[in-house]
C-alpha cells in the first residue's frame, strides 16, 4: 500500500465542524447540563431557546438524507458530531430530538407507500416511532424471539410482549421485530413490521424504572392484525434491518464515548492540579497520573477506531466487526473513564453539582443496551476464529 494512502487526520471541513459543534457544547450545554432534562426531555423553554442556536449553527438535520430536506452528512462527519455532544449530559442520552425529529434509518428502507405514509410525515415531525425488538427472554439473543407474526390471507396478526421500549408512550407507531419462522431463528426467521400503537391488541403494561433517566416501557401484542402491506422489506430479511440499523448505533456508542472520555479528562486534570492533599496536588500522585494516562490513551484507540468504521462505511464496505468492537471498546472504556474520574474528585465525584455521576450511570447502562458486552465478544471471537482458522 502507498503510505500516502493512509491519513489519519480528518480533512478541513471536518476539523472546522468539530470545532463548531465544541464552541456550541461550551457556551450553550454545558452551563445547563445539570437543570436541562425533566423525566429525560428538554424543558420546553430550554428547547425553544437551543433550537435556535442550532439553527444558527447550521445543524438542524445533519442526520437526515438531502433528498429528504436534510444535510445528509457522513457517518465520519455525524462521529463528529456525537463526539462532540457526548462531552454534556445536557441533552437526553436516547431520543435525542434537538437537531430534527429522530427517525430510525429502518425507514429509508420503506417502500414508496410507505414512506408517504411513515417516512415523510416523521421528518415533519407530525409521528413519532418507537423501536420494538428486545424481549423479556430475548435480548441479547433475536434468534430466541418468542413474539410471533402468523400470516393469515392479507395480514399478519402478532402475539408478544417487548420490553425496555423507549418512547413507546408517545410513538404513533413502532417498528416491530417478530419472529415469522421461530424454527429459522435470525438466520430467515424474523421479520420487520410497522404497527400502529393504537391498534387494537397494542397495550402499554408498565413504565420501567431504571438507574438512568430513560423511562422504557413493556408492551405487549395481543392478536394485533397488521396488513402485509406495513411489512417492512421480504419476510424473513428482518433480522437484516434491524441489524443495519445496529452497526450505524453502534458506531454512534463509539463516538459519544469519546466525548465522554474527553469530558472526563477535561473534568480530571482540572481538579487534580487543584485539589491538594498532605501537601501535594492529586496531579502529582502517580495513582492519579496513571488513570489520566489510561483514559488519554483509550480515547486515541477509540478515536481511530470509531473514524476508521465511519470511513470504511462510506465506501460501502462492511463493518459489523469493526461496529462490534467500537460498542465494545468506547462503552467499557468510557464507563471505566467516568469511574476514575470519580474517584479523583472524592466525595464530589458522587455529589449531582457535577455531571460526573451521571455519566457513570449513563455509560454503565451502554455496556448492555443494543448489544451487551458478551455478546458483542462472542461475535467479535466468532470472526477471529474464522479469520485465522
Amino acid at each position: 500500500m502507498d503510505e500516502a494512502e493512509v491519513n489519519f487526520e480528518l480533512p478541513p471541513e471536518l476539523r472546522m465542524l468539530k470545532e463548531s459543534v465544541r464552541r456550541f457544547v461550551d457556551r450553550e450545554l454545558i452551563p445547563v447540563e445539570r437543570e436541562s432534562l425533566v423525566q429525560n426531555r428538554l424543558k420546553p423553554e430550554l428547547r425553544e431557546k437551543l433550537n435556535g442556536a442550532v439553527a444558527e449553527l447550521g445543524l438542524a438535520g445533519f442526520d437526515v438524507p438531502q433528498e429528504y430536506g436534510g444535510l445528509g452528512l457522513g457517518l465520519l462527519a455525524k462521529c463528529v458530531v456525537w463526539g462532540e455532544l457526548g462531552r454534556t449530559i445536557a441533552l437526553p442520552s436516547r431520543a435525542n430530538d434537538l437537531f430534527g425529529p429522530n427517525v430510525s434509518p429502518i425507514l429509508y428502507e420503506l417502500n414508496d407507500a410507505q414512506k408517504q405514509k411513515y417516512l415523510l410525515p416523521t421528518l415533519d415531525g407530525k409521528l413519532k416511532w418507537c423501536f420494538c425488538q428486545t424481549e423479556p427472554d430475548a435480548g441479547g439473543d433475536p434468534g430466541s424471539m418468542r413474539t410471533t407474526a402468523v400470516r393469515q390471507g392479507d395480514h399478519y396478526v402478532i402475539n408478544g410482549v417487548k420490553r425496555f421500549i423507549t418512547e413507546a408512550s408517545d410513538a404513533d407507531y413502532a417498528q416491530v421485530i417478530a419472529a415469522t419462522d421461530r424454527a429459522k431463528g435470525s438466520h430467515g426467521g424474523i421479520s420487520a413490521f410497522i404497527v400502529a400503537m393504537n391498534a387494537p391488541g397494542v397495550k402499554l403494561l408498565r413504565q420501567q424504572e431504571l438507574v438512568i433517566d430513560d423511562r422504557p416501557w413493556e408492551v405487549a401484542f395481543e392478536d394485533v392484525r397488521v396488513p402485509v402491506e406495513d411489512r417492512i422489506g421480504e419476510e424473513g430479511k428482518g433480522f437484516r434491518h434491524a441489524q443495519n440499523w445496529l452497526s450505524v448505533g453502534r458506531i454512534r456508542h463509539g463516538a459519544r464515548a469519546i466525548g465522554v472520555i474527553e469530558r472526563c479528562l477535561e473534568l480530571g486534570v482540572a481538579y487534580a492540579k487543584q485539589r491538594v492533599t498532605f501537601g501535594q496536588p492529586l496531579a502529582e500522585r502517580q495513582a492519579v497520573q496513571w488513570m489520566l494516562a489510561d483514559a488519554f490513551t483509550d480515547l486515541h484507540q477509540l478515536r481511530l477506531m470509531v473514524y476508521h468504521a465511519a470511513a470504511k462505511y462510506e465506501r460501502g464496505e462492511d463493518i459489523r466487526v469493526e461496529a462490534y468492537m467500537a460498542k465494545n471498546f468506547g462503552d467499557c472504556r468510557s464507563f471505566a473513564a467516568a469511574d476514575n474520574c470519580m474517584q479523583i474528585h472524592g466525595g464530589m465525584g458522587l455529589a449531582t453539582d457535577l455531571p460526573i455521576e451521571k455519566m457513570w450511570r449513563n455509560q454503565r447502562s451502554m455496556m448492555i443496551t443494543e448489544g451487551p458486552t458478551e455478546v458483542l465478544k462472542m461475535a467479535i471471537a466468532r470472526h477471529v476464529l474464522h479469520a485465522y482458522g
